[in-house]
C-alpha cells in the first residue's frame, strides 16, 4: 500500500526515474537537495516534494524521516582524489558514514524500512576504493538487520536516457576519429534504470525481501571495447575503438583523473580489474530485465539525427 518515502539521492540519474515510478504508484516522496532550484522538475510530480536539507546532518535527517514509512538511500560518487586506504574521505562520508547516520535517526524518527543502494562486486578486499567503501556501507545497513528492515541492492552498470555512462562514450566518439580507451576488456551486465526502479517500487511493498542483498543486472555481457563500438553505430560514429595495454590504460586513466569531472580514473580502471556481471544467484524475484538493444536505440540513435542535422545546417548557411 502507497506510503511516504524520503528518497536520497533522488535529484540524481536513477533517484529522478525512481521519484516518478513512485509517484505513479501514488506514493509521497520527500526528495531532499542542498540546491532545490536545480530539482524543478521533479516538483511536477504529483506527490513528490522537494526539500532543501543537509542530509549529512543527522538532526536534518531525523527531522526528514518522522513520519514516513521507509528510506531508500541512492547517494554515491564515483571518484574520490584522496588516496587513503581503505578509502578516501569523500568516498567514507558519501558510502558509509552517511549509511551510518541514515540508520540512527530512523529509529528515533520511528521509520523501520530502507532501501540501499550498494554496487556490484562491492568487497571488502576489492581492488578499488570505491568497491571497498561501498561494501563497508553495505555492512553498516545490514549490521543493523535487526532493529531496521533492511533490502540492499547492488546493480551493475546502469544505462537510460540521461545515463553518464554511454551518453559520455557517445560524445567522445562524435569528437574523435580513433578513441583508445582503458580497460576495454573489461566486462559488464549493463542493466536499464527502469528496471532497476522498478526493483526498488516492488521491494517497498514485498516483505519476502527484507533483510536480502539483490544484483540487479541486465541479460547481457559485453566487453567495455563492444560497448563503445555499439554506442558508435547507434549515434553514426563508427570509430575504430582501441584497448591499451595496461601501462598506457594506467597513464590515460590518471591524466583523465586530473579534470574535473573525470570519464574515468586510476579507481575507476581498478574497479574494471573485477568483472561487473552475475552469476544469476542473487537476482530480483521475478526479474527480467530489458536488453540494451531494446532500449539504447531509443535515445542514442536520436544523435545521429540530430549530428546530421547539424552538418545539413552547416553546408546550407556556410
Amino acid at each position: 500500500m502507497p506510503g511516504k518515502v524520503v528518497l536520497l539521492g533522488g535529484g540524481g540519474f536513477v533517484g529522478s526515474c525512481l521519484a516518478s515510478r513512485l509517484s505513479g504508484r501514488g506514493f509521497e516522496v520527500t526528495v531532499p537537495t542542498r540546491r532545490r532550484d536545480s530539482r524543478k522538475a521533479l516538483t511536477m510530480l504529483p506527490g513528490v516534494r522537494v526539500v532543501a536539507a543537509n542530509i549529512h546532518d543527522p538532526l536534518e535527517l531525523e527531522d526528514l524521516f518522522r513520519g514516513g514509512d521507509a528510506v531508500i538511500n541512492l547517494v554515491g560518487i564515483l571518484h574520490d582524489g584522496d588516496g587513503a586506504q581503505p578509502y578516501g574521505r569523500r568516498f567514507a562520508a558519501a558510502h558509509v558514514e552517511l549509511p551510518r547516520k541514515i540508520v540512527a535517526a530512523m529509529k528515533p524518527a520511528g521509520v523501520r524500512r530502507l532501501l540501499h543502494m550498494s554496487a556490484l562486486k562491492a568487497a571488502s578486499d576489492a581492488p578499488s576504493a570505491y568497491l571497498r567503501s561501498k561494501a563497508a556501507g553495505e555492512a553498516v545497513v545490514m549490521g543493523a538487520a535487526c532493529e531496521i528492515d533492511v533490502t540492499v541492492f547492488r546493480p551493475s552498470v546502469i544505462f537510460g536516457p540521461d545515463d553518464i555512462f554511454l551518453n559520455t562514450f557517445a560524445s567522445l566518439l562524435k569528437a574523435f576519429p580513433v578513441l583508445p580507451i582503458a580497460g576495454g576488456k573489461a566486462r559488464f551486465q549493463p542493466v536499464y534504470v527502469g528496471d532497476v526502479a522498478e526493483a526498488f517500487v516492488s521491494a517497498l511493498t514485498d516483505r519476502t525481501t527484507v533483510g536480502k542483498i539483490y544484483e540487479l543486472c541486465g541479460p547481457t555481457v559485453y566487453t567495455l571495447k563492444e560497448l563503445v563500438e555499439y554506442t558508435g553505430t547507434l549515434t553514426g560514429h563508427p570509430r575504430t575503438v582501441i584497448d591499451l595495454p595496461d601501462p598506457l590504460a594506467r597513464l590515460q586513466a590518471c591524466l583523465l583523473g586530473l579534470l574535473p569531472n573525470p570519464p574515468m580514473s586510476p579507481d575507476n580502471l581498478r574497479s574494471m580489474q573485477v568483472d561487473n556481471v552475475t552469476d544469476g544467484r542473487l537476482d530480483f524475484p521475478g526479474w527480467q530485465p530489458q536488453p540494451l538493444e531494446a532500449v539504447a536505440p531509443t535515445y542514442l540513435t536520436h544523435l545521429s539525427t540530430r549530428s546530421r542535422l547539424d552538418e545539413l545546417r552547416r553546408r546550407t548557411f556556410r
